[in-house]
């Protein structure tokens, strides 16, 4: 039995010094393949670093709304020639956000139509963050033509009501280890309404743990707990068995199949 994490940022520092060790670990547990995403320009290199010499680690360019103020003035043409260069790439993260503070949600849109324009010119997925503005997120992806390939909603949070509108625009959904915090209910409970073949898992490491009493592991010298380790994603496979009333291994087998549709993953 195998499982990707279908979004994880494998490049922060706070992972660096036991990459190798961490991945190991992931790899005794059966998650054997990496969704790698950035978050700022400046990370784009040590993405690529990282798929190219851990096998089943893939690489996703992006800018996270956080952080795309820092962005170079020629951000676009750089991001469009690594996707020349890099025919497995995907996009991402990026999207909206009205929940940091003093968003922009002007700039915002303008840099997350241009990963559209790039997805759809290169034919590549998407991955998009988005809180506390989805409906402003679904109208914009409602202003550009209809992706061949799908997105991914990671970590979704959105209203409920709002899944049947989301899969026609495409969507899959990735539920995370962190919402096995008691606070996060509501959110785990939506996913009971997301289409078995358009659900998928991640951890967003090292953030977004799980609580404290049920890690899997812990990032080695990490000096705080809440340091997510990317192998508590099996974590998602358990919860959503059990919600699901599904075995582990036909649940896990569907989530494949999803990450290798969405992905391109062969």
């Amino acid at each position: 039995m195998h499982l990707s994490d279908s979004h994880c940022h494998l490049q922060d520092p706070r992972l660096r010094g036991s990459l190798g060790e961490i991945l190991a670990d992931c790899r005794s547990l059966g998650i054997t393949r990496w969704m790698v995403n950035a978050t700022r320009e400046t990370d784009w290199q040590a993405v690529s670093e990282i798929a190219h010499a851990e096998h089943g680690a893939y690489a996703a360019y992006g800018l996270h709304p956080w952080w795309q103020k820092e962005r170079s003035v020629h951000w676009a043409d750089h991001l469009e020639q690594i996707l020349r260069v890099n025919p497995q790439a995907t996009l991402g993260e990026t999207g909206l956000d009205r929940w940091m503070e003093a968003p922009d949600l002007q700039d915002q849109t303008a840099v997350l139509d241009v990963h559209l324009e790039l997805a759809a010119a290169f034919d590549r997925p998407i991955t998009l963050h988005c809180l506390k503005a989805w409906p402003e997120l679904l109208a914009v992806l409602n202003r550009h033509p209809r992706r061949k390939r799908g997105l991914l909603l990671h970590s979704f949070s959105g209203p409920p009501e709002q899944i049947p509108a989301w899969v026609r625009a495409g969507a899959y959904f990735s539920i995370s280890p962190h919402f096995l915090h008691p606070r996060k209910t509501r959110q785990r409970a939506a996913f009971q309404n997301v289409p078995l073949e358009r659900l998928l898992f991640e951890t967003d490491a090292p953030d977004m743990a799980p609580p404290e009493n049920m890690m899997l592991r812990r990032v080695p010298h990490a000096p705080l707990s809440a340091w997510n380790h990317p192998a508590n994603l099996r974590l998602c496979l358990e919860s959503m068995a059990r919600d699901r009333e599904l075995s582990q291994e036909k649940l896990a087998l569907q989530v494949e199949k999803n990450a290798s549709l969405l992905f391109g993953w062969i």
